[in-house]
């Protein structure tokens, strides 16, 4: 089960952000080409930054805490995931509070 560690923590920060969406109607993934566009840049660039860290061998992810799942270069399929859960539940967070205090983000 320790495997299944990194895989876990990201389901948990999805577990606890996702529920905005229905119960504040914050529409962050009913705008799914504007998330998409949100998360592209943060995906390539940590991607990019990541596999040049493992290449260097300043960077390395512990295989029992994750699911042994690897892409090219090294990068496992869990750290990938984390640049997409994360800023999902980051935009979520920010989308509910805008929602609730009801204020513009200035890209309406």
């Amino acid at each position: 089960m320790r495997h299944l560690s990194y895989l876990l923590v990201l389901v948990g920060c999805l577990v606890s952000a996702i529920w905005l969406e229905p119960v504040l109607k914050v529409n962050v993934l009913r705008r799914w080409k504007r998330l998409l566009l949100t998360l592209l840049p943060v995906v390539v660039i940590f991607v990019l930054w990541d596999l040049g860290a493992i290449a260097a061998g300043h960077w390395d992810f512990d295989p029992e805490q994750t699911t042994g799942v690897l892409f090219p270069g090294g990068l496992p399929l869990d750290e990938v995931l984390f640049f997409v859960v994360v800023p999902v539940c980051a935009v979520l967070g920010f989308e509910a509070v805008r929602a609730v205090l009801r204020r513009p983000a200035g890209d309406e």
